[in-house]
């Protein structure tokens, strides 16, 4: 049994948290920090000073002797630079241990090889980071030792933004400025701030390491580029919420215990639907937090699954045939006095200001909803959309019966009288007690589905940061409140402005509310009738972001500069090429190398054993294992035609131009290449003997865990 402790102990005691900063900063500092925190005000040098002094000193009591301004590159991943506290040694031959407010608010890492889509030349290096005081400081603690990490923005010399939180800061204090001129609308003169609220479900799958080790595609890729279905797979439903097993208990009470140090509020955990897959989902927190959290908790995942000789792995399909995985972005928007500015109340048809905002939302979604599909794209997700086990790759949203209702008064007779009312789910049991049921049913189906009180964007790739999707919601939001703003605060009757704005955006984008089921082929046919755009790759989707239309939208509120978006679409478009080129290559490796060399031994020991059959009994039938030997030819030499034409194809890729033109050439010429060298391999896999197999099968991996 391994050792208990106390979560109310243990929770955030590794966070440079308020209850910290309190107790270490004298009162003056402590209140000028949070001014600085709260509302953005501009933090003096000499204060920095004092806090990075206190910081240092209690980053060095949790053992801590490096510091690192630690930042999101538009790599997807977190990167740090590690820097010790000492400085230079005096004449004694002794140094002292500092760290000082300049240190704090900035850094100066190497700019010039992560990616930039053009912003920065190679040779041009400098790039600076930026403290982000509203995300709080956290010791990292592992082999590597104690390090204390900064949260901060990374920007260009020239001030573009090079990494995911700037832009994503920037968006929530958009759309905040924008959601209080509707508050003040409504007479409310008390809340000062409206934050973005997010809580992302992080599914993943673990396979045990050796196997994982013998498996090439998995350690260059991620996924499994071969791979026959196993007998069983996912069909009998019995590993969703199932019991978890000990190993894999084991493992995630580890992660809960390294997360809850670091403030991460993991809450739930549980088996996913593919054998393997698991998730776990945190309590709500600031966009700016959860993003944060969310990088950290897929780094934890990794790192903890080492210690278990597991590996975790956040591919979107790992395992061709069972479900992949995702990462659903469930988004409010919350006042500082604790209001939610998506609760509908008891009685949603009365609730005007609440009507508003969901209307606005929806106006938002139904405009920009190419810009929502691109913020989920990645290479590893196109495998997931309209695969019918994640959304479609049309945008809809999702509002239920009850809202459905109060929205078709609306539009059929220009007002909502009533609110269906939430029933009791009778069980039929006496000893259970009658259920109160939500007023909606939830539907998985949706991409964008509202599910109470915040809506849930269940199209994010689970390998991605939460932070692009956030970006585009915050500012597509901000958008159509602005445009509400500016038109009620000229109104002569608010009531009546606000009733008849209501009407006309419930009716012009009552379009994008589909409530049925979004994996049907009758819905993708009336979303084309609808005139629902279906962009169904990343490479179609990436052109969303440097449309006249984004342009002016990001623009408009400071969250990207044209040249920041076409950098971005730069950066997708060689991240996509690059990743499927890595896929393409380690197929021809693992097809030459290992597959095909295999199979060869094969068909020579049969054909001997053929012979030696043949030779002790004339007469015998080996009819079985000719018609074996045959089989297994013709799919061998299919393998090599097609192994040699992915090579050609391959090598010709490096003429295309870098950008678009080269991702759309991956798209559709490498792609169905390599779908064509896989199909007879995975039938090899079915008929060669599995100790000839160069390789763990899908059934070794996903159901020895």
């Amino acid at each position: 049994m391994s050792e208990a402790f106390n979560v109310t102990e243990i929770f955030g005691e590794n966070v440079f948290n308020d209850t910290v900063m309190k107790q270490r900063l004298p009162k003056k500092v402590y209140e000028e920090l949070r001014r600085t925190i709260d509302k953005g005000v501009e933090l003096d040098i000499h204060i920095a000073d004092v806090v990075a002094n206190a910081m240092k000193d209690w980053a060095i009591e949790k053992g801590a002797t490096h510091y690192t301004h630690w930042f999101q590159p538009l790599t997807g991943v977190t990167a740090e630079k590690h820097d010790s506290f000492i400085s230079s040694p005096g004449t004694d031959g002794k140094v002292l241990m500092q760290f000082s407010g300049k240190e704090l608010v900035k850094g100066e890492p190497d700019a010039s090889s992560f990616p930039s889509g053009g912003l920065r030349a190679t040779f041009e290096a400098r790039g600076y980071t930026a403290w982000d005081c509203t995300s709080p400081a956290f010791v990292k603690q592992d082999a590597a030792g104690a390090i204390l990490c900064i949260p901060t923005a990374f920007c260009s010399y020239t001030g573009e933004a090079l990494d995911k939180k700037t832009p994503l800061l920037r968006s929530m204090e958009a759309v905040n400025t924008q959601a209080l001129r509707i508050l003040r609308l409504f007479g409310n003169t008390t809340s000062a701030r409206v934050t973005p609220s997010v809580g992302s479900e992080q599914e993943y799958f673990l396979v045990d390491r050796k196997k994982y080790l013998k498996r090439k595609d998995l350690i260059f890729t991620g996924r499994t580029l071969f791979g026959a279905m196993p007998p069983k797979g996912q069909e009998l439903d019995d590993h969703y919420f199932g019991t978890i097993r000990e190993r894999i208990a084991s493992y995630m009470k580890d992660l809960n215990e390294e997360l809850w140090k670091l403030g991460v509020p993991a809450k739930t955990q549980h088996n996913e639907v593919a054998p393997a897959q698991h998730e776990l989902a945190p309590i709500f927190e600031e966009a700016n937090i959860a993003v944060d959290h969310n990088q950290l908790i897929m780094e934890l995942m990794k790192k903890v699954a080492g210690r278990h000789d597991l590996v975790c792995l956040l591919h979107e399909k790992p395992f061709a045939g069972v479900n992949g995985s995702g990462k659903h972005n469930n988004w409010s928007l919350t006042t500082d006095d604790g209001i939610n500015l998506l609760d509908p109340g008891k009685t949603p048809h009365e609730n005007v200001q609440f009507l508003l905002v969901l209307t606005a939302i929806m106006k938002a979604v139904d405009t920009h909803a190419d810009l929502l599909r691109e913020s989920a794209g990645n290479h590893g997700n196109d495998h997931r959309l309209g695969a019918n086990e994640a959304p479609p790759a049309v945008i809809s949203m999702f509002l239920g019966e009850q809202l459905g209702d109060v929205l078709n008064q609306l539009i059929n007779t220009g007002n909502a009288t009533s609110s269906l009312k939430a029933g009791r789910l009778q069980t039929g049991v006496s000893t259970i007690p009658n259920i109160k049921k939500d007023a909606t049913d939830r539907n998985r189906t949706s991409p964008f589905a509202f599910t109470g009180n915040k809506f849930e964007f269940r199209m994010v790739g689970s390998s991605d940061s939460v932070a692009s999707p956030n970006v585009v919601l915050n500012t597509i939001v901000a958008e159509v409140f602005c445009d509400i703003a500016d038109e009620l605060e000229k109104a002569d009757d608010f009531d009546s402005a606000v009733h008849d704005l209501i009407k006309k955006m419930a009716t012009e984008h009552q379009r994008i509310v589909f409530n049925g089921d979004g994996y049907s082929d009758e819905w993708l046919e009336e979303a084309e009738r609808r005139g629902l755009p279906n962009i169904k790759t990343t490479v179609d989707a990436i052109p969303a972001l440097t449309t006249p239309k984004a342009v002016k939208l990001f623009e408009k509120f400071g969250v990207f500069t044209k040249a920041e978006l076409e950098s971005r679409a730069e950066v997708q478009y060689e991240a996509y090429a690059k990743a499927i080129n890595i896929e393409a290559r380690a197929m021809i490796d693992i097809a030459g190398k290992q597959i095909i060399p295999s199979v060869i031994k094969a068909t020579i020991d049969l054909a001997g054993s053929i012979n030696e059959v043949t030779a002790a009994c004339e007469d015998a039938d080996v009819s079985v294992q000719t018609e074996l030997l045959q089989e297994t030819s013709a799919l061998l030499s299919e393998t090599k035609v097609a192994l040699a034409k992915l090579q050609d194809i391959v090598a010709e890729a490096a003429d295309k131009e870098e950008g678009k033109e080269q991702a759309e050439y991956f798209k559709d010429v490498v792609k169905p290449a390599m779908l064509a060298l896989r199909a007879p391999v995975d039938k090899l896999e079915m008929i060669v003997d599995k100790d000839a197999w160069p390789m763990p099968s899908y059934g070794d991996l996903i159901f020895e865990v």
